[in-house]
């Protein structure tokens, strides 16, 4: 999910670079060693410069719900049942914990499997059954806007802390980038833990 206006990081939070790597490219790659595939839900062309192709956000403005309802819809026409989506901005997501959300969701009869954390609960970080897409565009069109409350029309499976805190010791596993200071916080720790 890459489609957001930045607006508190003040440039295209995608484009920060970690490693050298800008962050869109970065997750793509992490997602690369979890899934079959990578969709990059964003602005058409934005990324093209890195070779990166997205889906265009079918509701550009109105926030990351209609960037998942995006993702579902291109997803499901072609018989994908579940859908790893995460934000762009999460310098801190794992391999280990993505597989690990991955084989519970493969396993879930939910249509969200979720991770909660100490902010409440992590739809940017979750797995998304395709059959949801039709329930979650009703909500959409009802004037929601807000994921977390579309997410209440849904089966959801909750991940607590017990479960993903052997994957993040530090607390950081579901950390975003939102502001600038954000960023150079996040690029301090990971330079920290190379040394």
């Amino acid at each position: 999910m890459a489609g957001g206006g930045s607006t508190r990081f003040g440039r295209d939070k995608a484009l920060a670079e970690i490693d050298g790597k800008p962050m869109v490219l970065r997750m793509r790659e992490l997602l690369a060693n979890v899934t079959s595939g990578v969709n990059v839900v964003a602005a058409p062309g934005k990324y093209s410069s890195l070779g990166v192709s997205a889906l265009t956000d079918r509701w550009p403005g109105e926030g990351p719900l209609g960037g998942i309802i995006t993702a579902l819809k291109a997803t499901e026409k072609s018989g994908v049942e579940w859908n790893l989506l995460v934000g762009c901005d999460m310098p801190f997501l794992t391999r280990e914990w993505l597989n690990y959300l991955v084989e519970r969701s493969l396993a879930s009869r939910a249509e969200v499997v979720v991770p909660r954390s100490v902010k409440g609960l992590e739809p940017l970080c979750a797995c998304w059954r395709s059959s949801g897409t039709e329930t979650l565009q009703h909500v959409f069109d009802d004037g929601v806007r807000k994921v977390t409350e579309a997410m209440k029309q849904l089966p959801m499976e909750i991940i607590d802390e017990s479960d993903w805190k052997r994957f993040d010791s530090a607390g950081r596993l579901f950390w975003n980038m939102n502001t600038a200071a954000d960023y150079d916080q996040a690029k301090k720790i990971l330079e920290a833990e190379r040394v």
